[in-house]
């Protein structure tokens, strides 16, 4: 579960919330289903008609990734995998690579490491690799893009509910008490137009993009210890090449958890 996902959402609802019961306004004039039907269903709308439905289809996994988060193996099991990889091939050469190959869930360690059992060249390997990271980045930037398309179309259909409902109480000027309860109303489209596209949906589409890094710097991390591989290196040499893709602060936790401090 993606803890900061969940507190981030409460979090937004109940500022919201605490703020219009401190400003003196009813925290249930939220609750105005029309609003939620032009905000809501109006973003859908403008969504299918900005993107294909092969791109919708990823809509839910994009969502179970936001909360649930995304399982990647961290950059110190990278380090730790082809350093002794290095020390196997010594001894056991290709076939403790293609053995390891086998083993791996991971399909990108397994290609990896399935192009240099094969005894393919570093260019190829590089360029194969490489391509593939790049479909993957253009894959989750479509998928990010779909929720900052959402955060730009929300806040306007925002201004659109509330023309809609100022169009209604202009229709009631004769009844004082109701045209107050209308020009309330009517602004209450604008604010969940604005929560949802600045509280959600913008920052949904960070958090994909963050992730999506993420995912990057491991898969370059594990192309480059790939090459070592392919070029033969020392497990020693692989270690040093690697440890620059993780930050110098992790560096220093995993050696002060291996000295016992």
């Amino acid at each position: 579960m993606e803890k900061s996902t969940l507190i981030g959402v409460f979090g937004g609802v109940a500022a919201v919330g605490v703020g219009m019961a401190l400003k003196g306004a009813d925290p249930s004039a939220l609750i105005n289903p029309a609003a939620f039907l032009i905000i809501i269903a109006g973003t859908a709308a403008a969504i299918f008609n900005a993107f294909t439905m092969e791109d919708l289809k990823k809509v839910p996994k994009l969502f179970k990734i936001i909360f649930c988060g995304q399982k990647i193996i961290s950059k110190q099991e990278v380090l730790e995998m082809f350093s002794a990889l290095a020390k196997s091939a010594k001894h056991d050469g290709v076939m403790a690579i293609e053995k390891k190959a086998n083993e791996v869930e991971d399909p990108f360690i397994k290609t990896s490491l399935s192009l240099v059992a094969d005894g393919f060249g570093a260019d190829f390997i590089y360029e194969t690799l490489e391509n593939e990271i790049k479909q993957m980045e253009e894959r989750h930037r479509a998928g990010a893009l779909i929720f900052a398309q959402c955060g730009m179309y929300a806040p306007t259909l925002g201004v659109l509910g509330a023309v809609i409902g100022l169009i209604a109480a202009l229709g009631n000027l004769s009844d004082i008490d109701m045209l107050g309860h209308s020009i309330a109303a009517a602004f209450v489209a604008t604010l969940l137009g604005i929560f949802t596209g600045y509280v959600l949906w913008h920052p949904f589409s960070n958090k994909l993009k963050q992730i999506s890094q993420e995912e990057v710097d491991v898969k370059k991390m594990i192309m480059e210890g790939a090459l070592a591989l392919q070029s033969g290196a020392s497990s020693m040499a692989i270690e040093a090449k690697l440890q620059a893709f993780i930050p110098p602060a992790q560096r220093k936790l995993k050696q002060d958890e291996a000295e016992g401090k």
